[in-house]
């Protein structure tokens, strides 16, 4: 795996923080560079605890939905909303978890609200109970998001994802230092809010998570193909890493395989571009999480062999070619379009890009190269944050380059750590405050070199 990403919306503060210790432990002992992200729990309504085992909620039955109430069982649901009352009306139609099991609200009173069970099955643990975004009157990020955001800061935290955003405000709300001083933000689209303000989202955002559960329950599970697609092209387009979540390998939470729905599912991420798929309850509760990694991650690498690479470059060349943007950012859309071309006609074993803030790395990335990006940074955040970046191998570099004598001193570092081989061609691209002719504070990528490895 790239990323570990630590749900925050079951268990302590004190049980998340022991598993990101474990995880930079691990990585430390097996010397691989894996990103940690936290996911903010957000307004999200849910259940109370149904228990230790699983409990069947019956179609055709009704139950009270109590806000307060300490426990959920087949007849009473507790909900941790004290609004919920306000909140829904009679003959809405509510959802349980990811929507296997859906109420139909029958009326409101003073203390419940009573719901018809229109489908059924079983449920555990403390499911969430999706309610219209436009309803909820909770702000994104809420107050105990941002108690749980400090405990995470003093520890260095990689990244930091932004549950129900429904506007670019709700992320600028979050008010931590822009990447890499700061987490990488990651907005998750699962609101119609947010798919209304899509653009103006992905540009106050380092990175989007299509969180399918609720983005399905929202606006309808026949639109979530297409809405996938979309949002995948529009942050590719503008360099932002893209992750594809929920319910991927979903039936490997109890079984050794997964289906081949699930198999085509995961496989057409990759195809429609996507920067990273995700896993969620399959390793958080399932009975094989090593096996269910190792599946996804054979899944993904066999769907790579078969990526249509030369025409997704076309395709990101032609969507960049009538956007806006600074004169920096002009000449960083020539130069990465330029080394896509340069290394593909070339035939280049890697393209060895030097980037202190990430920013030439996520720009070169969205062009998906058929050969690897070794993303050298001396920012050892930049380089957690890039292992969420397409086909990129971050690495520490000991200083930041300032002259091509050191740009040369790190192709060579390449070699030594494995990544190419001497006599390989490859590509050197510089920026983000590279070498010395560009400004200390630049994002402008202003520097190519084809290089035979020495």
């Amino acid at each position: 795996m790239d990323v570990a990403r630590l749900g925050l919306a079951h268990g302590s503060i004190d049980e998340a923080i022991a598993r990101y210790r474990a995880v930079r432990s691990a990585a430390a002992e097996v010397g691989r560079e894996v990103g940690v992200l936290i996911d903010l729990p957000g307004p999200k309504v849910r259940l109370a605890s149904f228990g230790t085992g699983a409990v069947q909620l019956v179609a055709g039955t009704t139950v009270d939905l109590i806000p307060g109430h300490p426990t959920s069982d087949s007849t009473v649901l507790g909900v941790d909303y004290e609004r919920l009352l306000i909140d829904v009306h009679p003959g809405d139609s509510l959802a349980v978890g990811d929507g296997s099991v859906t109420l139909q609200v029958e009326s409101v009173g003073a203390n419940k609200a009573t719901a018809l069970i229109t489908y059924g099955g079983p449920v555990q643990g403390r499911p969430g109970l999706h309610i219209p975004s436009d309803r909820l009157g909770i702000p994104s990020p809420t107050p105990e998001d941002f108690k749980k955001l400090d405990a995470f800061m003093e520890l260095g935290i990689d990244m930091v994802a932004l549950s129900f955003v429904r506007t670019a405000a709700d992320v600028r709300r979050i008010g931590t230092e822009p990447h890499p001083r700061g987490p990488l933000v990651i907005a998750k689209i699962e609101t119609r809010a947010a798919v209304e303000n899509l653009d103006s989202i992905i540009e106050a955002s380092g990175a989007i998570m299509i969180a399918r559960g609720d983005l399905g329950t929202e606006l309808g599970i026949e639109e979530l193909p297409h809405l996938q697609k979309r949002i995948t092209r529009d942050c590719i387009a503008l360099g932002r890493p893209i992750i594809t979540a929920t319910q991927m390998l979903e039936s490997m939470v109890t079984a050794p395989t997964p289906t081949r729905a699930e198999v085509s599912d995961v496989a057409n991420a990759v195809f429609d571009g996507s920067s990273a798929v995700m896993l969620s309850g399959e390793t958080a509760v399932g009975v094989d999480p090593v096996q269910a990694v190792a599946t996804m991650a054979r899944i993904a690498e066999r769907a790579d062999a078969e990526f249509d690479y030369e025409g997704w470059a076309k395709r990101i060349r032609w969507l960049r070619r009538g956007a806006m943007g600074t004169g920096e950012e002009r000449i960083t859309d020539a130069m990465t379009a330029a080394t896509w071309q340069a290394a593909t006609e070339s035939g280049v074993k890697a393209i060895i890009c030097i980037s202190d803030s990430g920013f030439t790395v996520r720009a070169i990335a969205r062009f998906r190269p058929e050969m690897p990006i070794i993303a050298f940074s001396p920012n050892e955040r930049t380089v957690s944050q890039l292992t969420l970046s397409w086909g990129t191998v971050p690495v520490l570099a000991e200083a930041g380059v300032d002259s091509l004598a050191l740009m040369d001193a790190l192709v060579v570092q390449a070699r030594d750590e494995g990544h190419v081989r001497s006599g390989d061609l490859v590509a050197a691209l510089a920026g983000a405050g590279g070498l010395a002719m560009s400004s200390p504070t630049s994002h402008r990528t202003d520097v190519l070199r084809l290089m035979v490895v020495p």
